[in-house]
C-alpha cells in the first residue's frame, strides 16, 4: 500500500496572508481522459483540511490541480477586470513515487503566480 500523499498550501502574496476559501479541484489524467477526483476548499491557513490525495488513493500518474483564483480574488474584494487576468489556474504534474509526499503550493497575486514541488 502506498505511503505517499498530496497536499497544497495557497498564499496570497499580494496581501501577505494565506488564501482562505479558495476552491481547488483534483483531476487524474490518463490516455487523454480527464477524470475528476475531488473538490476541496482551503481553510484559514490556506491549506485543505485533509490531504488532497490520501495514501489509500495515492498512485503514480499524471494529475491536474485546478485553483479557482478568480472566485477567490472576487471574494476578497480585489478590483475586478473584465475578464480577470488570472481566473482558473491549472497545474499539471506527475507522481512517480507512491511512497513520497508531493506538496504543490501556489503563491498567488492578481497578476501572477508560482508553484514548485515543496516538502
Amino acid at each position: 500500500m502506498a505511503q505517499g500523499y498530496l497536499t497544497t498550501h495557497v498564499l496570497d502574496t499580494a496581501r501577505g496572508i494565506p488564501a482562505a476559501g479558495l476552491r481547488i479541484e483534483l483531476f487524474s489524467l490518463s490516455r487523454g481522459a480527464r477524470t475528476s477526483i475531488r473538490s476541496l476548499v482551503t481553510n484559514d491557513d490556506g491549506r485543505t483540511d485533509s490531504h488532497i490525495l490520501p495514501a489509500d488513493e495515492f498512485d503514480t500518474g499524471e494529475y491536474e490541480l485546478v485553483f479557482h483564483a478568480g472566485d477567490y480574488l472576487d471574494a476578497t474584494g480585489t478590483p475586478a477586470e473584465d475578464p480577470r487576468f488570472l481566473n482558473v489556474i491549472p497545474i499539471r504534474f506527475g507522481i512517480s513515487d507512491i511512497d513520497s509526499h508531493y506538496h504543490v503550493p501556489l503563491l498567488l497575486s492578481p497578476f501572477g503566480y508560482s508553484t514548485y514541488r515543496g516538502s
